[in-house]
């Protein structure tokens, strides 16, 4: 930025600084800006509650359209650089087809434009345009400058500097009265307290660097201190997942060497702003650039920079970053989390966290629902409609979010909690109990895990064993590949924990949306259909033989249970079959202990499986049915995406008669059978899979308990001679009746 308009920007401040009427004041802004960047129109628009963006001032326009004209969400050049979130430079607006003639501002002559958006949290709050008459090509130093002065203005209006409250109440900055959004539930349960928003970003008291280079030289310092930082906390070493999980530490510190976000920071410095300021300005420009990224793999690298940039905000304002303190009431508020964000909290003061992004297959739901904390995602807009301290109800259960709740809806709440509270104390009564129908049915309940906090559930549920451990966590968090001896200590540490419990080890089920940033991985069209889990394995035989050597190695003198995932064909469960014989091979040569007893099962996930059980069933050990993909696959609707997940019922006929053809075949060969999907931690979608006959579910450690109750209350012959009725119906759903039959025969769902 040149010293003339580091100078606008002090004009700018000192604008804002007086103490004349709001209206005043922003006319003053505008006339300032038309005035330096030689532009004869400057106008501001900033967004309503409505969506709409109004012309809250102007020079160069007709006054009279100055809080009359507003534009719909999208509508014109304006609403463009909105929706996009990006600066539009035009040398003949008129001839663009989002343009938008409205005959009451009277820019009829006017044809070069340029605008830039007010970015608040990576989301725009309104919108500054400069025109000019003749058609002329703005350079980009006019584009940087534009850009500077929105993020100062976006700044100044969400503050109130710029505006007043009564100016403020109906523009969408901040606001105050009750609401309810609609989200998804990531991790079950319900819980009430005041927002902490995760690493609160600072803003910068100061917007403008008195010395430029004193600013670049306080941002260098402080780069080196957060690297120094993470440095210090990667010499102590792996700490296990229960913790910081070491891989997670490296990763941030390679992102805190990324040349592209370090030369971002740089830049912004050199502008003209402070070092808080830079930060700030840069975190804004990638929200709004990795939010319309499509690969999701892409958008998740955003947590990473957020991560590091409130890290840095914290470091120049001289705190040490560490362990935060929570009030006992916190319920965590932040547009997404990674894996050792959660960790790094106080659990016991963590009531539930609600999110604006994710999905419940994320790091952050996977780990929620191993703390058991409530958690809710997808909230739109959640972050910029909260203030520290503001009052929430997380509601788990049914996947929402009450902000600045009614006194008579947190007295219903609080009634909800304690029925809640009730029934988890019966739960914990159960702990001991062997799950066992009234009609004398044993049934085996068992945990899903993939973190070791995971491992500390096993107790206090009662579980007997992990009947699925998603190994794959471990190679997501780290930015190269764990070693044999990483892999072999993880296995050997869970096997420790389980004790005499059983516990199978799913094989890496990557690829997707689950991609490792050390494997050169292809783009594929659809990638969930693409080389993904057995697939990759088998492609990469080297990657598959050094886990299932270490989980030898981890097991040896123990039983081990190895699974494989997305098997599709008879083949491929052959081929890395093979693969473990292999590897036993190779520890026997070398005198290695080897489990004293190994099983390897396979996972019926694709549809083509249930016409090849005849051939596939004689060849396991074992099969688990994750009924996650198998039936996302069969109704051809991805359960992470809200558009379709709700197209298809778990309870439905086909879904039903498919695990009824799984559950009969196996029992003809005599091959033991489990489901691990989320269905095996419903109460109401476990009575239908033990009336088809499953006697072993795995489910989430939240969903033993209140399935252990269910199985207790259920007489099963008379349940399996009702959903016999139910399989023949030619409806969509038969939720509606099964849940009916439940309550007939008095079960507890």
């Amino acid at each position: 930025m040149t010293r003339g308009s580091r100078n606008l920007l002090r004009q700018i401040r000192e604008a804002m600084a007086d103490g004349g009427p709001a209206q005043d004041r922003l006319d003053t802004v505008v006339r300032t800006i038309a005035r330096s960047m030689v532009a004869e129109v400057c106008s501001i628009y900033l967004r309503r509650a409505s969506g709409e963006l109004e012309l809250f001032a102007t020079e160069g326009l007709n006054r009279e359209a100055v809080h009359n004209t507003r534009l719909r969400p999208g509508e014109g050049l304006v609403g463009e650089v909105a929706r996009t979130a990006e600066p539009i430079s035009l040398s003949d607006a008129p001839a663009h087809p989002s343009f938008s003639y409205r005959p009451e501002t009277g820019e009829d002559p006017y044809h070069a434009f340029l605008g830039a958006p007010l970015l608040r949290g990576g989301r725009a709050i309104g919108v500054l345009v400069v025109q000019n008459r003749a058609e002329r090509h703005y350079d980009p130093d006019e584009i940087e400058d534009i850009q500077t002065i929105a993020m100062v203005l976006a700044e100044t209006v969400a503050s109130g500097e710029l505006l007043g409250q009564e100016e403020l109440r109906d523009v969408e900055v901040a606001p105050h009265r009750p609401e309810r959004l609609k989200g998804q539930r990531f991790a079950e349960g319900l819980a009430f307290g005041h927002v902490v928003l995760h690493e609160a970003p600072l803003a910068p008291e100061q917007l403008l660097a008195d010395d430029p280079v004193l600013e670049e030289a306080r941002l260098q310092s402080a780069l080196h201190a957060l690297k120094a930082g993470i440095d210090a906390m990667l010499e102590a070493g792996p700490t296990g997942l229960s913790g910081t999980p070491f891989e997670v530490l490296e990763t941030y510190r390679m992102f805190a060497d990324d040349r592209g976000w370090n030369r971002s920071l740089e830049e912004a410095v050199r502008s003209g702003l402070t070092a808080e300021a830079a930060v700030d300005r840069v975190r804004n420009e990638h929200r709004a650039r990795f939010a319309k990224a499509r690969d999701p793999y892409i958008r998740e690298r955003l947590h990473d920079f957020e991560d590091l940039a409130n890290r840095l905000l914290r470091v120049l304002a001289g705190d040490k970053p560490g362990e935060r303190e929570l009030p006992e009431d916190a319920i965590l508020v932040a547009r997404n989390l990674g894996p050792a964000d959660l960790l790094e909290y106080p659990r016991e003061r963590l009531k539930a966290v609600l999110l604006e992004e994710g999905s419940a297959a994320s790091h952050a739901g996977i780990v929620a629902r191993a703390l058991q904390i409530p958690c809710v995602g997808r909230l739109q807009g959640l972050r910029d409609r909260l203030s520290e301290g503001d009052l929430v109800i997380a509601d788990g259960e049914t996947g929402e979010a009450y902000l600045r709740p009614r006194p008579e809806m947190l007295e219903a709440v609080k009634q909800r909690i304690a029925v809640r509270e009730q029934r988890r104390a019966e739960f914990a009564l159960l702990r001991d109990v062997p799950a066992i129908t009234r009609d004398g049915t044993r049934i085996t309940l068992l945990t899903n895990a993939g973190l070791a906090v995971d491992l500390e559930s096993l107790d206090d549920t009662g579980s007997e064993g992990i009947g699925l451990f998603r190994t794959e966590f471990q190679f997501m968090v780290s930015e190269e590949l764990p070693r044999l001896e990483a892999q072999t200590l993880l296995y050997r540490r869970v096997l420790d924990a389980a004790g005499d419990r059983p516990v199978t080890f799913r094989t890496l089920d990557i690829g997707g949306d689950k991609v490792l940033p050390y494997l050169d991985a292809e783009r594929e069209e659809n990638p969930a259909l693409g080389r993904r889990a057995i697939r990759l394995g088998l492609d990469r035989p080297s990657l598959l033989r050094l886990q299932l050597r270490a989980l030898l190695h981890a097991a040896a003198g123990r039983e081990l249970r190895v699974m494989f995932p997305m098997i599709a064909t008879v083949e491929e469960f052959r081929a890395a079959r093979e693969m473990v014989d292999v590897e036993c091979d190779w520890a026997r040569r070398r005198g290695r202990t080897l489990p004293s007893m190994l099983r390897v099962g396979a996972m019926i996930e694709a549809p083509s499986l249930l016409f090849h059980l005849d051939a596939l069933l004689p060849l396991t050990d074992f099969v688990s049915v994750g009924t996650n993909d198998l039936l996302q696959y069969m109704y051809a609707a991805d359960r992470t995406n809200p558009l379709v997940s709700d197209r298809y019922d778990p309870l439905s006929p086909p879904a039903l008669r498919a695990l009824q053809e799984i559950q009969a075949r196996c029992a003809e060969t005599g091959t033991p059978v489990s489901v691990c999907g989320e269905l095996a931690g419903r109460p109401l979608e476990a009575f239908a899979l033990i009336t088809l006959g499953f006697t072993r579910l795995s489910a989430p450690a939240g969903g033993v308990g209140p399935v252990k109750r269910m199985v207790l209350s259920v007489d099963l012959p008379a349940a399996r001679r009702g959903m016999t009725n139910l399989l023949g119906s030619s409806a969509g759903s038969v939720r509606n009746e099964v849940e009916s039959l439940a309550r007939k025969l008095n079960v507890a769902v």
